[in-house]
C-alpha cells in the first residue's frame, strides 16, 4: 500500500497553477487568489503620525517636572500642523501628523489641560506614541505575494495603497461524477434496495467552501457508456473531476475502463489510510481526475486530506498544506492499527494546554452522522496503539477545508 504521507504529496504536486488571469475590482475580490506579487507604491504611514489622542511636545522642554507649557495649535487628522515652536505644545489626535520639530507624543490621560495651558507630570520616553512613516508598509517592498488567499486583511492591504482593483486567477471548476444503479437523488421517492445519493451534494458544498465555482454534478448509472459520455462532459468544462466509487477492480467499477478508452492514464492506489483505502489521480487531456472511495466518510476524509491540497495548488494559492494542530487523545481505549487511522473528534479548547481531542463514539465508515458531529481528523499513525491521553496530530477543518 501507499503510504499517506506520500499519496498526499503526489496529490498537491499536480496542483500547477492557472496560466489564465482576470482583474476584478475590490468588492469582487473575496476568496480569490492574487496572480502577481503586490508592490508599495506609497509608504504607510505616509508621514510621522500620532497613534494616540495627546500632545505633541520636545522632551527637553519637559524639565523640570510638573511642567505647563502654552498650547500652541490644535490639529486633527488630515490637517497639516504648524511647526512646533519652542517651550510649546501642539493638540494632536489619532492620526495627526506629527510637527517639524516635536520628538515624543503624551496622550491626554497623562496630562491635564486649562486656561493656563497643559500640565505635565510624570517622566516619559522619548519618540512614544509616534508611528514612524513606512512603518507598516515602505514603497517598493513586497507587501502581498502572488498566491495569497484575498480576505478582508488583504483587500485593507490593497486599498489603503490606492488600487482599486488586483490581477487574479479565475475560479476553479469542478465536476462531480457519482455513479451507481442504487443511488437516488433526494427528493426523489426511494425504491427497495435503493438509497439517497449524498455524495453529489456533501462534495459539492465541499467544493464551495474552498471558493471554487459551483460544481458541475452528473449522475451516471452503471453503464460504461454513459460514464465515459459524463466523464468526456465534464472534462470539457471543469479543470479538475471528482468521480465517487466505481474506480476499482470489481466487475461493476466502470470509471477505470472509461477513462481509459478517453485517451487517458490512472494511477489506482491502495492508501495507507482508515477511512480512505482506494484512491485513483487520473490524467486526461492534460486535466487531472481524483477517483474517490464511493463510501461517504471516506469520500469526506479523503477529499479533506488528499484532495483540498490538490485544489489549493490548481488555485495557484500560495500555500496547499494547512497548519498541523496537537491535541490531547480522549479516547476511552487505546486506538490504532496497520493504516494510518483519521479518527472524528470534535476538539475542546482548555484553559491551559493544548485542546482535548473527543472521538465520536461511531468510527465505522458508515457513520455519516459523525462528519456534522466533527470539527476535525485526529491521526492514529499506522503501527501503533495510543492510550488515552496522548498527544496527537489533528487536521481541523476550519483549516483544511477553507
Amino acid at each position: 500500500m501507499l503510504d499517506f504521507d506520500t499519496a498526499q504529496s503526489h496529490l498537491a504536486a499536480r496542483g500547477h497553477a492557472p496560466k489564465r488571469t482576470e482583474t476584478l475590482p475590490l468588492d469582487q475580490l473575496t476568496g480569490r487568489v492574487l496572480a502577481r506579487d503586490i508592490l508599495a507604491s506609497l509608504d504607510l504611514p505616509p508621514a510621522d503620525n500620532s497613534a494616540m489622542d495627546g500632545y505633541a511636545v520636545r522632551l527637553a522642554d519637559l524639565t523640570p517636572l510638573p511642567r505647563t507649557l502654552p498650547v500652541q495649535q490644535r490639529c486633527f487628522a488630515g490637517q497639516i500642523p504648524e511647526a512646533l515652536r519652542p517651550g510649546q505644545a501642539i493638540r494632536l489626535f489619532t492620526g495627526s501628523i506629527i510637527p517639524e520639530g516635536a520628538d515624543t507624543v503624551i496622550m491626554q490621560e497623562d496630562t491635564h489641560e486649562d486656561d493656563a495651558g497643559v500640565t505635565f507630570n510624570k517622566v516619559f520616553p522619548k519618540g512614544q506614541h509616534i508611528r514612524r512613516q513606512g512603518d507598516d508598509m515602505r514603497q517598493g517592498n513586497c507587501i502581498l505575494p502572488q498566491g495569497s488567499f484575498l480576505q478582508a486583511g488583504q483587500i485593507a492591504a490593497l486599498a489603503a495603497q490606492g488600487l482599486p482593483e488586483a490581477e487574479v486567477y479565475p475560479k476553479l471548476t469542478v465536476g462531480i461524477l457519482t455513479t451507481g444503479d442504487e443511488l437516488i437523488a433526494p427528493g426523489k421517492p426511494l425504491r427497495a434496495s435503493a438509497i439517497y445519493n449524498s455524495n453529489a451534494a456533501m462534495l459539492a458544498s465541499l467544493c464551495q467552501g474552498m471558493n471554487t465555482a459551483p460544481a458541475l454534478v452528473r449522475h451516471a448509472p452503471d453503464d460504461t457508456n454513459a460514464i465515459q459520455q459524463a466523464i468526456a462532459d465534464l472534462h470539457q468544462q471543469c479543470d479538475l473531476v471528482l468521480s465517487v466509487g466505481g474506480a476499482s477492480v470489481g466487475e461493476k467499477d466502470l470509471v477505470k475502463p472509461a477513462i481509459e478508452a478517453l485517451g487517458g492514464t490512472l494511477d489506482l492506489w491502495r492508501v495507507r489510510m482508515k477511512p480512505g483505502k482506494p484512491v485513483a489521480l487520473a490524467e486526461l487531456h492534460q486535466r487531472p481526475m481524483v477517483c474517490l472511495p464511493g463510501n461517504p466518510v471516506s469520500a469526506f476524509v479523503v477529499f479533506t486530506l488528499l484532495v483540498s491540497p490538490l485544489i489549493r495548488g490548481l488555485q495557484g494559492r500560495q500555500i496547499q498544506m494547512p497548519v498541523l494542530r496537537r491535541g490531547i487523545l480522549q479516547s476511552g481505549k487505546p486506538m490504532g492499527g496497520e493504516r494510518d487511522d483519521f479518527i472524528r473528534v470534535q476538539a475542546a479548547p482548555q484553559a491551559a494546554g493544548l485542546p482535548h481531542l473527543v472521538p465520536h463514539a461511531q468510527q465505522s465508515s458508515g457513520a455519516l452522522s459523525s462528519l456534522g458531529w466533527a470539527n476535525g481528523l485526529a491521526r492514529i499513525p499506522a503501527g501503533t496503539k495510543l492510550e488515552p491521553g496522548a498527544e496527537v496530530v489533528w487536521y481541523a477543518f476550519n483549516d483544511w477545508l477553507i
